[in-house]
């Protein structure tokens, strides 16, 4: 494990109706989520690595599709600084990841077909009324010399 990253396996209820996953629950986190969305990733496709300064990010991975996700802890203050981890998400085993700000997170879609994240970040995408404010990334998938490598 990750010092501070929340790794909570999701449990699928069903009926014949289909079925229900309670995602989130603000009793069960100091965390308040500032918006969502969903992205799409093709199969093979690597989103990231890349990390926040001052940004958690909240995924939920339910399916369809499965993914690779991989973790890396930089912060220096850290009791799990440099430890690395990958885990497997999505439709067979449904998932939600809290990434604290600090921790380098990637995912690649492993499935033979699309594969569906939803991300509740606790902080607007550039900025908290206009849009104006920088993006806070850092985006290592952009550097030739970036440690965090995906397999």
């Amino acid at each position: 494990m990750i010092h501070g990253v929340v790794i909570k396996k999701l449990n699928k209820y069903q009926d014949d109706r289909g079925w229900l996953s309670e995602v989130f629950r603000h009793d069960e986190h100091d965390y308040m989520p500032s918006m969502s969305y969903i992205s799409v990733t093709k199969p093979g496709v690597v989103r990231g690595p890349h990390e926040h300064v001052y940004q958690w990010d909240c995924f939920v991975f339910v399916g369809p599709g499965t993914f690779e996700v991989y973790l890396w802890d930089r912060r220096n203050e850290s009791d799990t600084h440099e430890r690395h981890i990958k885990i497997e998400v999505g439709e067979e085993s449904p998932t939600m990841i809290m990434v604290p700000p600090g921790v380098v997170h990637a995912y690649k879609c492993i499935s033979g077909y699309d594969a569906w994240c939803i991300n509740m970040p606790n902080k607007l995408f550039k900025g908290i009324q206009k849009g104006d404010e920088a993006i806070d990334e850092i985006r290592w998938e952009e550097r030739d010399d970036s440690p965090y490598k995906i397999d």
